[in-house]
Formats: C-alpha cells, sequence, structure tokens
C-alpha cells in the first residue's frame, strides 16, 4: 500500500493520512525483487556446495569438541596467555594511535568546509576507501611477508585498516563543523592554524575521542585472531593450541579472549559516556 498524501480534514492539527493500492508498475516492481533475492539465495547455496551429511552430526560434533574442552587448563594461562594478552592489547592500542595520526590529516582532506580543492578531496576518500576495503586479515597477511610475523604486522594490519573508519567518520565530525566560529577567526585574519586549532578542534573534539575509543573497541577484538595469520597476540596462543589439539587450552584461549571483549565494551562504553 501507498500513502497518497495528506488530507485537509479533520480536527485541527490532526491530518488523515488516505491509503490505496500500489500501481501495476509498483506491484511488478516489488514482485521482481524478491524473485531476485529468491534467485540470489538459492545461486548462493548451491554455489557454498553444502554436504547435508556434515549439516546431520554438527551438533554431535559441536558437543564432542566442547567435552574436549572441558576442564579448562588455567594452569597455561600464566605460562603463555598472560603474554600473549598483554601482547595483543598493546597490538590494539598501537595500530589505533597510529590510525589516529594517520586519518587525521586524511579527513582533513576529505571535509569539504577544510579542504575546497575537488582533487585533494578525491584522493583522500580513495585513501578511505583503499584501507578499508581489505580486511585486517588480509593487511596482517602482507605484513607478516614483509616484516616476518609478530607484533609488528599485527599493529600495522591493525592501523592501516583502521584508517578508513577513523578518517571517514572523522571528516563527517569535521563537515558538520557549526560555521560560525570558522567565518568570525577567518574574518580576523586567523591563519588556517589557528582556524583548525581554535575553530574545528573545540567543536569535534567529543566526537574524535568517542570515535578514537570505539576504534580501539574494534581493534581489540579484530587484533585476538590476527595471531591465527602470524600477527602475535592471543590468535598465535590459539592456533598454537589447536595446531597440538589441546582443546583443554584452546578453551582457555577463548575464555580469556570472550573476557576481554566483554570488559573492552564496558570500559569504552563508560568513557564514552564520559566523553559525549
Amino acid at each position: 500500500m501507498t500513502d497518497s498524501g495528506l488530507l485537509p480534514s479533520g480536527p485541527a492539527g490532526q491530518r488523515l493520512r488516505q491509503w490505496q493500492r500500489f500501481t501495476p508498475l509498483q506491484r511488478v516492481a516489488r514482485a521482481g525483487f524478491y524473485v531476485g533475492v529468491l534467485i540470489a539465495i538459492i545461486w548462493a547455496m548451491r554455489t557454498i556446495q553444502i554436504i547435508p551429511e556434515f549439516l546431520y552430526d554438527a551438533p554431535q560434533q559441536t558437543a564432542d569438541l566442547f567435552v574436549r574442552m572441558w576442564p579448562i587448563d588455567w594452569s597455561w594461562y600464566p605460562k603463555t596467555v598472560h603474554a600473549a594478552l598483554i601482547e595483543t592489547l598493546h597490538t590494539a592500542t598501537l595500530g589505533t594511535i597510529l590510525a589516529v595520526l594517520l586519518a587525521s590529516p586524511v579527513a582533513l582532506m576529505v571535509a569539504r568546509n577544510v579542504t575546497r580543492s575537488v582533487v585533494l578531496n578525491n584522493v583522500g576518500r580513495l585513501i578511505l576507501v583503499a584501507t578499508r576495503s581489505v580486511h585486517s586479515l588480509m593487511w596482517a597477511l602482507f605484513f607478516v611477508a614483509v616484516f616476518g610475523p609478530g607484533a609488528l604486522a599485527g599493529v600495522l594490519a591493525i592501523a592501516v585498516h583502521s584508517i578508513g573508519f577513523t578518517g571517514k567518520f572523522l571528516s563527517e565530525a569535521i563537515e558538520e563543523a557549526k560555521p560560525g566560529p570558522l567565518e568570525a577567526l577567518v574574518a580576523t585574519g586567523a591563519p588556517p592554524a589557528a582556524v583548525l586549532i581554535k575553530g574545528i578542534w573545540p567543536q569535534v573534539k567529543p566526537a574524535f575521542l568517542a570515535i578514537a575509543m570505539f576504534r580501539w573497541d574494534i581493534n581489540v577484538r579484530e587484533s585476538a585472531v590476527l595471531g591465527l595469520v602470524g600477527g602475535g597476540g592471543l590468535g598465535m596462543a590459539l592456533d598454537t593450541a589447536l595446531s597440538n589439539l589441546y582443546w583443554d587450552q584452546a578453551g582457555l584461549v577463548l575464555v580469556v579472549i570472550l573476557a576481554v571483549v566483554i570488559v573492552t565494551e564496558i570500559v569504552t562504553a563508560w568513557a564514552r559516556s564520559r566523553i559525549i
């Protein structure tokens, strides 16, 4: 059904809606959309080649896996997992700081109220799209091939992948800055640096800090699994346990990852509430 408009009749201050059936063209378009979605689903299911036999015993395999993980080997935590946890937090923190430093000038390039050049705007958008279009695991594989396995590859993967999201949100916050203070500073002959520090920064500071905290929260989760491809941290400890079929140790790593995710969610929510 479609809304044909608002009728003037009725009590004062109240408007009534008149509903009518879709036109034949609209009905054909809606039916075509539903058919297209159905075709896409069927095509996807045929492409991924789901094996029914694997689905039948999936509950049994899952239950068996959890049985092997219990009881959890807590004695492995001080030996390996604690150091991997600290490395994961450091990777996420350093990667976020580096991403913010790299994304800030790109955000200024993209913001149209700061950079008037269309060429620079498009170059900045290209950087944002290119960095966030490649998953952090792919960046980790690239940097592992360049620098070797370890935390350095994880930090660079987190930083480069975060440039796109951080720069996009920050540029939008800059574009939403009120033009009044900026025009006043320009009218008094203030240089561009003063306009940036005195006019834009006070307005975008809460959004900037909130974006940084939100990105750090995401990076903690991503850095926890980068070790699966050689990026260090908890992922490497998990990969070691799985490779050796030490299911009780793998269960410990999974519990630690879950606890870290919950704690970081609580911390970032509290910090953002204080900032905003």
